[in-house]
């Protein structure tokens, strides 16, 4: 780790050829629009500038202003830029579930892509609650669920493409159906990479035992999009073994701030600089129910060791 990088810190090695690093509202505890106990969005805007990052994410819908005019700027003035939104999906449960999506990407897309942004994160619905812990459906999608999940994405890919401009880059999760390696893969092999794509979050598919650096050897046409995160192995075997529902285990410190965790950065980062330099890295580290004092260090420290372990990385 390295505490020499300033703030302000925007050229790298390689001519520019590294990822443009940014960071998340999740990375500040933020999981829902409005919760008292998270930090007001005004000081969460305040300390990503003061952690040094210039691209951040628009987290859940509601949270930072909706106005595009005052969004505009509030990041403007703070010289902050958009990446993304992000939406939940429930496609694999019948057709009913389009005008849930659709409603969401009219609100969200519409209102990232009015401030440049070109993606949107669609993270599918837990099988066990993040609020209740409760659970909700089997864990396992049969193969009629499978072929609707696929065909869901792929015709929200393509109207978000066509509405708007923006790419869907879907987000494997923890408690999802699509989390394990075979999962994702099944995934991949039966949406169209046309019109959907990887967010790979680093932390997500290693808590499942997904290899990231081969996934993206083995499918590097297919990853559109980063989320780095790591996960505490000396807590995650606990975690798996007594079904500690996911929600659960974030209190508990699941997602740990780098290098304290797996999977490695450096070797991601640089084997997706590889393959696009304009794919988003954003940090994404899990700390819903943390004190609101608690994450600015954190992202300091987690921006200063991501550049400091590789030259692959910028921050515009």
């Amino acid at each position: 780790m390295t505490d020499t990088i300033p703030a302000d810190a925007d050229i790298v090695v390689n001519s520019g050829a590294g990822l443009r690093i940014g960071t998340a509202p999740d990375s500040w505890g933020v999981w829902f629009p409005d919760d008292p106990q998270q930090v007001p969005w005004q000081r969460f805007l305040d300390e990503v500038v003061a952690a040094g990052y210039t691209w951040i994410e628009l987290g859940p819908y509601g949270y930072l202003p909706t106005d595009p005019h005052q969004l505009e700027d509030e990041l403007g003035t703070r010289g902050l830029k958009l990446s993304a939104g992000t939406v939940f999906t429930g496609f694999h449960k019948g057709d009913d579930q389009w005008q849930r999506a659709w409603d969401q990407a009219l609100a969200v897309a519409g209102l990232a892509s009015k401030l440049g942004a070109q993606h949107l994160v669609v993270i599918p619905d837990l099988w066990r609650s993040d609020a209740t812990s409760e659970v909700l459906e089997s864990r396992t999608l049969t193969d009629e669920q499978w072929a609707k999940l696929a065909a869901g994405h792929d015709r929200l890919g393509k109207a978000l493409l066509e509405e708007f401009g923006v790419a869907q880059q879907f987000h494997s999760h923890a408690d999802s159906h699509v989390g394990t390696t075979r999962e994702v893969v099944r995934f991949l092999d039966e949406t169209d990479p046309r019109y959907t794509n990887l967010c790979l979050d680093t932390g997500h598919f290693a808590y499942y035992g997904g290899d990231n650096v081969k996934l993206i050897q083995e499918r590097p046409d297919r990853i559109g999009y980063l989320h780095l995160k790591q996960v505490d192995t000396s807590l995650l075997f606990d975690v798996l073994k007594n079904d500690v529902p996911f929600a659960d285990a974030v209190t508990q410190g699941i997602m740990i701030e780098p290098p304290y965790g797996v999977p490695d950065l450096a070797p991601i980062i640089e084997a997706v600089a590889d393959i696009d330099s304009d794919i988003f890295a954003i940090v994404e580290q899990d700390m819903y129910g943390c004190d609101v004092d608690r994450p600015f260090p954190i992202a300091q420290r987690t921006r200063e060791h991501i550049f400091g372990c590789t030259h692959f990385a910028r921050v515009r």
